[in-house]
């Protein structure tokens, strides 16, 4: 049976209603209740470790507008100075992914706000959870083949030190699973989430269940999937769960933790609809 402790969790902050992996966004997840963020780890070209997803610039910021001629670029080929020149907000107010700005869900100064917002540094972020006694998944997402010999487990690791956050208030994840397993050999006190589900269209692959922890994806998922996994002794969270009907299946069917878009839906959902729900026999 679950529990109803620390599992809402905000994918990329609040990211359905402020700009995604901002600091803005993290605040915002706050104000809602969230009880942790999942973020995105990734590195600069000059080894600077800073919060954002996509490998390219395009979708999130106005780098055609800044570096035209290296509009298509990876990430890791501009350097940290050169990354904080860039607005990381403004595509959010012209957009609307979400739609949550023509349904009203978005005041005009907040909508002023997302103009010129800023990558975060890592280092920011965990200042912010340490003073907050909050929680944060933290993705470290594949490097590069050009910086593949960059330590980012071992720096990543080296940031969190030195905030001085404790165990409690983080857990890292990662696609790669060799970059798991160096957490392991480094601080195997620390809590690791493997990954799956990455690949839409393909079955999702839980291999031999060597983690105790596994972060599926939700439209990969199903009853019998998590009931295995748990006969095994894993712990199992589900990314990007937006349905409030499927927030209350996949929680009655014990998943710890929920990531979410829509960290303000699931806020409002009573625990006790879903730990009432025992195991839960229906479907959806």
């Amino acid at each position: 049976m679950p529990t109803a402790a620390h599992y809402n969790i905000a994918h990329r902050g609040a990211r359905s209603l402020v700009p995604e992996n901002t600091m803005a966004a993290f605040h915002k997840a706050w104000q809602l209740g969230a009880h942790g963020i999942e973020t995105d780890i990734s590195v600069s070209g000059d080894g600077q470790l800073l919060l954002f997803h996509d490998d390219t610039l395009q979708r999130t910021s106005n780098v055609a507008q800044l570096f035209p001629s290296r509009k298509d670029k990876a990430l890791a080929s501009f350097d940290w100075l050169e990354l904080q020149q860039l607005d990381v907000g403004s595509w959010f107010v012209d957009t609307d992914p979400f739609k949550t700005i023509a349904d009203g869900q978005i005041n005009s100064t907040e909508l002023h706000r997302m103009h010129d917002l800023r990558i975060p540094l890592l280092s920011e972020l965990l200042t912010f959870v340490k003073e907050k006694s909050w929680f944060v998944n933290l993705e470290i997402k594949p490097l590069p083949h050009a910086m593949a010999d960059f330590p980012v487990v071992e720096t990543t690791l080296e940031l969190i030190d030195k905030a001085g956050l404790a165990h409690e208030h983080f857990s890292i994840s990662s696609f790669y699973h060799p970059f798991l397993h160096k957490v392991q050999e480094l601080r195997p006190d620390i809590e690791i989430n493997a990954l799956i589900g990455g690949e839409i269209g393909r079955k999702q692959s839980w291999g031999n269940y060597e983690f105790a922890i596994y972060n599926g994806n939700v439209r990969l998922t199903d009853r019998k999937q998590i009931l295995q996994a748990r006969q095994h002794g894993c712990r199992i969270n589900l990314y990007t769960v937006n349905d409030p009907k499927e927030m209350i299946y996949f929680l009655s069917l014990g998943v710890e933790k929920i990531i979410t878009d829509f960290p303000q839906l699931l806020a409002e959902i009573n625990p006790e609809n879903w730990l009432s729900a025992g195991t839960g026999d229906k479907t959806l």
